[in-house]
């Protein structure tokens, strides 16, 4: 087969198209920026600001309306981290399309090369196989046992028989066979149009985390309006209405203050940052609500080659009868091309000792043309190939030891003879392949021509990520074709416990009890059909075990699905596979899976302590207003110009808001902490907030709320104005915000440093001090001047707020993890 030169091919590119629809254009900016302002806390401050503005302009427009301007801030820093955060989204999503795009094997050239199913132009030959999805228009040129499920374009659920000269469809998919396709049309030509949808789409819906966390939101929201509007009508009752504007934009303000808006946007961030984080390791997500599922993964059902082996698949040694012919059944019942390393790894394995014992493959694939085959099923377990051998035909056949040696035409001795040897090499960890010959299509009496040994030596990096899999509380589980004492072989040299081994045929025996013990205490299985995969899974999940399992052919494809996690193969896996799968492994490695898990318990361990952070700092703010409110309503406290004295003004608290729930709390986003995998799972249904995170909150918020009152009324009682005690507490407020993010990151496990978020609390410190200090921005936020030692008071006075931060961490960490037993980290 030669197919179209690189030449034809790139010129039909550039006439045709892609093999793909155009995508919609994106929304304009300025859609992009109205799209920022629709939520309902945004129309509170939009009518604030409006209301602010309205008063101002009533009054003759006179001096600055600093609640307008604050207001104006943080819907125009809501706005800009909104856009920020969406346009990182969606790179990092476009990022992760193109990594989990579908790729196709392509005659070019006479030669198969590995092309993105989007460089398709009419005229290719694609070679397909099952599992594939059909990538374009096209004609089968050349079919053998092909079964199609067309249910994407028909709705039926039968796949139907093609042949060579049938017509098949972009979209539909190959379950049995092989072909070659000859492309016919493609892209928006195509009868489906859709493959970017069906093979490259990433899900960028909301997640069930993100739900739970606006569902909280919105919780909060409606307490925060109780509060405001309580302290709004007090006001009102204490001042009169001559002060009811004030009034109403500082319970707005105190609204603003108290709900977490920024919540969605440092989530969004933490859950980009984290996928791209697993695309560096070589772990495509394809569903973001896997990112938070990996962090409660309890079991890990992997395969065995190429995830915890390397996929080499070298013949270490040829037990034969008859050698020559041996290498020639090698040879031709084999799909694989040497020259350009297409094909199965233990074809490939085949043909190079095959070659490397003299044979010339494409001289004897050309004496000996194929007449028929039958692809290799795990139904069957063995593939044959009729080829052409003088006048006659003969077939040449490979498979599973225990099905050929039945097939074979063999003495009893003999055949005991012959799976004692298997069943040796097998528990040496070879895995064991037999041949044999037999004249026609016949596919029984066959004449046995020997065994061939590989080694697929387990990846040097697996046994590492299996000890820190197990370590942080993670069952693994093997569950192969191969073998059973290959597979306990491995197991073993890679440091799965358990020396029971579970066979498909032995499980298909259970039931009960003991299918349920099975399932609870077997760590390896071994000869499984790809259905047993499915009863594996709900057998687990049953017993309530969160579980990722990986697969890659078209028949894993159930039980990929049916998984918590499903992750398939980037490297050998089937189209249908990575279609069903919530993560996608670029490298084939279980160690990436590990690494996965890990990511996934950091992304959720950060937006834990922006919760933390952020809860513990509204929580004192929430405090600090509403007690000093009521204060000075029961004893008609005043300020220097006769109003009543609120410890924080309007634009003191959105000021506060603007500086401590932006940047700071996005750096967050950014921790590493290495010693998540040192921790049990997360249960799937832990609340947002655990008692532990609940208590530190409650602790550290009411702590500096007290400071703060404290410095409200100790500033007084030196003899200072009651506008410079406001002052200190708004400075105070402001940098105890920014310091209180240290201690919120501490919990049993220490992250790592992490430099933007030193950078984001410095500049905030600066930023505090610099607007006190100018003149102008000091009057727009109703902050009087502090002599140095008030201002060493609230240097002091924020020291202790993060000292006591920091011991109500500490003791509350350890006191958990003494109260949930001793298998918990402390």
């Amino acid at each position: 087969m030669t197919g179209l030169s690189h030449a034809a091919a790139a010129a039909r590119l550039s006439e045709v198209g892609p093999n793909a629809l155009p995508e919609a254009p994106p929304p304009p900016w300025w859609q992009r920026v109205v799209a920022q302002f629709r939520s309902p806390l945004i129309y509170i401050l939009l009518f604030a600001l409006l209301f602010d503005l309205g008063v101002w302009v009533y009054e003759g427009a006179s001096g600055w309306p600093v609640e307008a301007l604050a207001i104006s801030l943080i819907l125009l820093f809501n706005a800009a981290l909104g856009l920020y955060q969406e346009r990182r989204s969606e790179a990092a999503l476009a990022r992760l399309k193109a990594l989990a795009g579908a790729q196709a094997w392509v005659y070019r050239e006479g030669a198969l090369v590995r092309l993105p199913v989007h460089a398709l132009v009419p005229g290719d030959v694609v070679r397909l196989e099952a599992g594939d999805r059909v990538p374009a228009d096209g004609v089968l040129r050349e079919s053998a046992g092909v079964m199609l499920d067309e249910s994407v374009l028909t709705g039926e659920s039968m796949a139907v028989d093609k042949s060579a000269g049938d017509e098949v469809f972009s979209g539909t998919l190959l379950v049995r066979g092989k072909a070659q396709l000859e492309v016919t049309r493609t892209g928006a030509r195509s009868a489906m149009g859709r493959l970017a949808t069906l093979l490259g789409g990433i899900e960028s819906a909301q997640t069930p985390l993100e739900r739970r966390v606006d569902d909280l939101g919105r919780q909060i929201a409606r307490w925060v309006l109780v509060l405001a509007v309580t302290l709004g009508v007090a006001g009102l009752i204490g001042e009169g209405l001559s002060r009811a504007p004030h009034i109403i934009i500082f319970a707005v303000a105190l609204a603003v203050a108290a709900v977490p808006e920024g919540l969605p946007a440092v989530l969004t961030v933490a859950l980009s940052l984290g996928v791209e984080r697993m695309a560096r390791l070589k772990a495509v997500v394809r569903r973001l609500s896997a990112v938070e599922a990996l962090g409660s993964v309890t079991v890990i059902a992997t395969d065995k080659t190429g995830t915890l082996t390397e996929s080499l698949m070298e013949v270490r040694t040829l037990d034969a009868l008859d050698g020559p012919r041996a290498l020639t059944a090698m040879t031709l019942a084999n799909d694989a091309d040497l020259s350009t390393g297409a094909g199965d790894p233990m074809e490939l394995g085949l043909l190079r000792f095959a070659a490397a014992g003299g044979v010339d493959v494409a001289m004897l694939r050309q004496r000996h043309p194929r007449v028929s085959e039958r692809p290799f099923d795990s139904a069957w377990k063995y593939a044959r190939v009729t080829v052409q051998d003088g006048g006659g035909t003969i077939s040449y056949l490979k498979g599973a030891p225990e099905v050929m040696l039945g097939r074979c035409a063999l003495s009893e001795s003999d055949r005991t003879s012959w799976n004692g040897k298997a069943e040796a090499h097998a528990r040496e960890g070879f895995r064991v392949l037999a041949v044999a010959m037999g004249d026609g299509e016949r596919e029984e009496g066959l004449s046995l021509l020997g065994l061939v040994l590989f080694w697929d030596p387990p990846r040097p990096e697996v046994t590492g990520a299996v000890t820190t899999a197990l370590a942080a509380g993670i069952r693994v589980i093997m569950i192969t074709g191969d073998h059973p004492a290959t597979a306990r072989a491995v197991a073993t040299l890679i440091g799965i416990p358990g020396e029971r081994v579970l066979t498909g045929e032995a499980l298909d025996g259970l039931e009960g009890a003991p299918l349920q013990e099975a399932a609870r205490d077997v760590n390896v299985f071994a000869r499984v059909r790809p259905e047993q995969k499915l009863q594996l899974v709900e057998l687990l999940q049953a017993q309530g075990a969160i579980v990722a399992m990986t697969g890659d052919g078209v028949n894993d494809a159930p039980a990929l699905k049916r998984s918590d996690v499903g992750v398939a193969m980037g490297q050998r896996g089937s189209d249908v596979s990575r279609e069903v799968a919530d993560l996608v492994l670029l490298d084939d490695n279980f160690a990436t899976i590990v690494g996965a898990v890990e990511e996934g318990r950091s992304i959720y361990e950060n937006i834990q302590t922006f919760l933390r952070f952020l809860f513990s700092t509204n929580l004192s703010e929430v405090l600090v207003v509403a007690v000093g409110a009521m204060a000075a309503f029961a004893f008609g406290m005043r300020d220097d110009a006769g109003a009543l004295l609120l410890p924080l003004t309007a634009a003191q608290i959105l000021w506060i808001n603007l500086m401590t729930d932006g940047i700071p709390a996005i750096a967050l986003a950014f921790d590493r902490t290495p010693g998540v995998m040192g921790q049990p799972p997360r249960p799937a249904d832990a609340p947002l907030l655990d008692r532990a995170s609940l208590r530190f909150v409650l602790e550290a918020g009411v702590g500096k709320a007290v400071l703060a009152l404290a410095i409200l009324a100790l500033v007084p009682w030196l003899g200072y104005g009651t506008d410079v005690a406001r002052a200190a507490t708004f400075h105070f407020m402001a940098i105890g915000q920014l310091l209180l993010t240290y201690p919120a990151r501490h919990t049993w496990t220490r992250p790592l440093p992490n430099r933007y978020l030193h950078v984001a609390v410095a500049s905030g410190v600066v930023l505090q001090a610099v607007v006190a200090i100018v003149p102008v921005t000091a009057r727009l936020l109703g902050s009087a001047a502090l002599p140095v030692e008030l201002w060493l008071l609230v240097l002091g006075g924020a020291a202790v707020a993060w000292a006591w931060a920091e011991l109500c961490s500490r003791f509350t960490w350890r006191h958990h993890a003494a109260s949930s037993g001793p298998g918990h980290p402390a």
